[in-house]
């Protein structure tokens, strides 16, 4: 199966635009790393818990026990500074809301306060007809629908790729959307990137549902041999 089919003919693929992805907006259960830096590196080492000699310990183990943790609230407890809401704000807007706080109640303009707020990894899962289904963190910004599924194993042979299902959570509730990954118009989509606690289903062919084979030689194989039995059960009934 071809990924990135056009739709017609076209000369310059380069013309091709991808679209733009929305900034990633902060949800409960999310887990930010943040980092706080100063000229006097020891005065911020309050907002620094883990140690440099702790950068060794597995990736997924301290994000969780040293990543700030988005509570039902929205909010995530900060050293000095108590509650913050983070809900609905992007990486970006959280450090400047942060930075300001930390210059309005603990430090002055000559400290050269500088904060850093990312994501603890993008973490997803994978299901269905995949190589290797189940959950995946990568450290990375962006990650494309592509590169989520290379991570899982691939799309054996049966599995439907014009129907891949991207279950997405957001403030209201889940919601389900669909890619076509054989067009190459699956690229100006705006679920091309996947996001964190993102749930992608790979569904079955129907051919491997109904038993009749995972190719086009294999089912045809099969319905021949359903004939040929039918047939036979024809010709001995005729002949009692």
């Amino acid at each position: 199966m071809v990924y990135l089919q056009p739709q017609e003919t076209v000369a310059d693929s380069i013309s091709k635009v991808v679209a733009s992805q929305s900034p990633y907006r902060v949800q409960i259960y999310d887990i930010l790393n943040i980092r706080v830096k100063a000229l006097d590196q020891d005065a911020v080492q309050l907002f620094n818990p883990m140690g440099e000699d702790l950068l060794s310990a597995n990736s997924d183990e301290r994000a969780y026990f040293d990543g700030f943790t988005v509570d039902l609230h929205g909010e995530i407890r900060v050293p000095a500074l108590g509650r913050v809401n983070v809900l609905g704000y992007t990486t970006e807007e959280i450090e400047i809301i942060l930075e300001k706080k930390l210059l309005e109640e603990q430090f002055k303009e000559t400290a050269n306060i500088f904060v850093t707020v990312k994501l603890t990894g993008l973490r997803y899962t994978v299901s269905g007809e995949v190589g290797s289904p189940g959950t995946n963190t990568l450290f990375q910004d962006r990650v494309n629908i592509f590169e989520a599924i290379a991570n899982a194993g691939e799309i054996p042979i049966t599995g439907d790729r014009k129907d891949i299902m991207i279950i997405r959570q957001y403030p209201q509730g889940q919601k389900i959307h669909h890619l076509d990954i054989t067009q190459d118009n699956v690229m100006n989509s705006p679920y091309y990137y996947i996001q964190p606690n993102d749930i992608i289903y790979v569904k079955p062919l129907k051919q491997k549902s109904w038993g009749t084979g995972e190719t086009g030689m294999q089912t045809l194989a099969s319905i021949a041999s359903v004939m040929a039995i039918l047939t036979t059960t024809i010709l001995l009934i005729d002949r009692l």
